[in-house]
């Protein structure tokens, strides 16, 4: 690896910024159209993400993490809910709480929206070695955890 100066490491550095934006509109634009395809709004589709990944979540937890004020998140619950991607099941200690549950049962539509993106990715990973994918994946852990301290400083 060549060393890189100083203006070149600027350079290269608005590049990866650059190219993290793009990626991120690109994305977005990927999400909306799955979205119009299941009939789900953009603020659902990004609740149902956190719930995916971060679920069972009470309401008030996931109108946290999604940034909303709680009110939203009960209107995009009755839609998620209608739609059969989530359920909320009472607690059994406080029958006036309740959590968040992502459904399985319309998973196979919404992994065959994302088929053409995740063969890709495939292919794209598959021109890394392991070495380069562990670095890959370490920067955009890094990357993630900085938007997200920065989304927190904005709240």
């Amino acid at each position: 690896m060549s060393p890189v100066t100083s203006g070149g490491r600027r350079r290269l550095t608005v590049a990866v910024k650059d190219s993290l934006r793009e990626l991120s509109i690109q994305l977005s634009l990927l999400n909306r159209r799955v979205g119009a395809q299941l009939d789900v709004r953009d603020v659902d589709w990004d609740c149902l993400e956190i719930v995916n990944r971060h679920g069972p979540l009470s309401p008030t937890a996931l109108a946290r993490r999604a940034g909303l004020h709680p009110a939203t998140v009960t209107g995009v619950l009755d839609r998620l809910e209608r739609a059969g991607f989530v359920v909320r099941d009472r607690d059994p200690a406080d029958r006036r709480a309740f959590t968040v549950r992502a459904l399985r049962d319309r998973a196979a539509e919404v992994y065959r929206l994302y088929a053409g993106m995740n063969g890709a990715m495939d292919r794209i990973c598959a021109d890394y070695t392991e070495a380069e994918l562990q670095l890959l994946a370490s920067f955009l852990n890094r990357a993630t955890e900085a938007g997200h301290t920065a989304a927190s400083e904005l709240a």
